[in-house]
């Protein structure tokens, strides 16, 4: 595979805002679909393998939060450098970028050697409290304690890929996805059905596939052909440049531990509301969102390294040009998603389950969950912008009300006052509404005015 040379990088200075965040964007979707069938493959697997009656689908969904916890250390000490790296990049500052680039890494070696222990320590009494039944933990606690093995090539992996596309390579950032997942997708049903290993397969092609991830990213980084390479002499933990890391990944890690905490509310209350069953659905839900948010992700995480860099450059005309493109093209598109979700529930619902009894409640559940999702948009145009200028205040804000002050408190009241299972799936979409269009109009008064401000417009 050839690998793109310095010359041939994006220069973000330069052409139409639009055509680089395309040309970021582009191969980010392409990876991230990839990626998706990384995430998904298993589930789908899973979710029509024999004789396990669902419960397979649903112990892999319990392990959710405790996935989604080591994701949310991935963004603090990975995402939360990339635009500090960006930003030094459109100073000229080449020194410090290096600098911000070891000490990411530093920090995202140690914070996966410290989860493995904890996770193989407490993973049988974290999974009960996420609500885990005696029958599902059978299935949960296999597979999780396999995937554990892997988060040193995991974190690595993910968090270091964002360093790669604030170069200007986006394409190697697609193949750093690319090959992970096709070694994922070749190996999972070798391993789950032709050697019969079910559940403990599906974890061990996960870990393979996340070291092969591993290995492509380090050795381009490491690497002559990279803009700003990883050198030995930078991979230490500075302690000015971690409290920077810190204070803006903060907003990351907050949005993905919320997240986690969102899972572990959903799971138990619909342990108690609904059993099994329900704990199955949401697994689904969550699948569907993570397919028909794929291209939101590539737009804003195309538009975040051009909006950092011109940012830092000062070139706010060409900032301003990127959040409206970033909102309007994502609006646009997750209105068409809605709809497409509405007029064919059976069809997204079947990809991941032919379970008789979750189809039909399911498709009910699925059609609250997706209510107003276009402002789903609106809440990653808005903390995308806050995060690539870095605002952490506003950043950290906004990850906690749409997800810790209003989802968690919902998912747990709404099933106590009579909603029963359907509170859970409500608690979604209000959140969409009050804190989409709390982050969106914050930006626009905030940031977007003060760019305008600027550029005397």
């Amino acid at each position: 595979m050839r690998t793109e040379s310095k010359t041939s990088k994006i220069d973000f200075s330069k052409g139409a805002v639009w055509k680089c965040i395309v040309a970021q964007a582009i191969p980010l979707t392409i990876a991230q679909l990839v990626q998706l069938l990384y995430n998904v493959v298993d589930r789908i697997y899973l979710g029509h393998m024999e004789g396990g009656e669902g419960l397979a689908l649903t112990g892999v969904g319990l392990t959710f939060p405790v996935i989604t916890l080591i994701m949310a250390f991935t963004a603090l000490f990975g995402n939360g450098g990339v635009p500090l790296f960006a930003m030094a990049r459109g100073r000229g500052d080449e020194e410090e970028a290096g600098k911000i680039l070891g000490t990411s890494f530093g920090l995202l070696l140690c914070s996966s050697v410290f989860l493995i222990a904890a996770g193989y320590l407490f993973h049988k009494p974290i999974l009960f409290a996420f609500g885990a039944s005696e029958a599902s933990f059978v299935y949960a606690g296999e597979y999780l304690k396999i995937y554990l093995l892997g988060t040193v090539f995991s974190m690595l992996s993910t968090g270091l890929n964002g360093y790669i596309n604030a170069q200007g390579f986006p394409k190697i950032g697609m193949c750093s996805i690319v090959i992970g997942a096709v070694v994922n997708i070749i190996l999972d049903p070798i391993f789950i059905f032709v050697f019969d290993m079910g559940v403990a397969g599906a974890a061990f092609a996960t870990v393979l596939s996340q070291a092969c991830s591993a290995v492509w990213i380090l050795r381009f980084l490491f690497g002559k052909k990279t803009a700003i390479p990883l050198r030995m002499q930078n991979i230490r933990i500075d302690k000015r440049i971690t409290k920077e890391i810190f204070k803006l990944g903060m907003a990351n890690f907050i949005m993905q531990g919320t997240n986690c905490a969102v899972q572990v509310a959903c799971n138990s209350t619909l342990q108690s509301y609904g059993g099994d069953t329900y704990v199955g659905i949401m697994t689904v839900t969550n699948s569907i969102r993570e397919i028909v948010m794929l291209p939101v992700f590539g737009i804003v995480n195309g538009a975040q390294p051009v909006i950092s860099f011109n940012y830092g450059a000062k070139a706010y005309g060409r900032t301003k040009s990127a959040i409206r493109f970033n909102t309007v093209v994502g609006a646009a598109y997750t209105m068409v998603a809605w709809i497409l979700i509405l007029l064919f529930p059976r069809f997204w619902f079947g990809i991941f389950s032919d379970e008789a009894a979750m189809i039909e409640p399911g498709i009910a559940m699925l059609k609250i969950y997706f209510f107003g999702f276009v402002l789903m948009a609106l809440q990653f145009a808005g903390q995308s912008v806050f995060q690539a200028v870095g605002d952490a205040k506003h950043a950290i804000f906004f990850s906690l009300l749409r997800k810790a002050i209003i989802v968690v408190p919902l998912t747990l009241l709404l099933p106590m006052i009579g909603f029963g299972v359907k509170g859970v799936f409500m608690a979604e979409p209000i959140s969409n509404v009050v804190g989409g269009l709390a982050c969106y109009l914050t930006m626009r008064l905030t940031i977007y005015r003060k760019l305008e401000h600027e550029i005397g417009t």
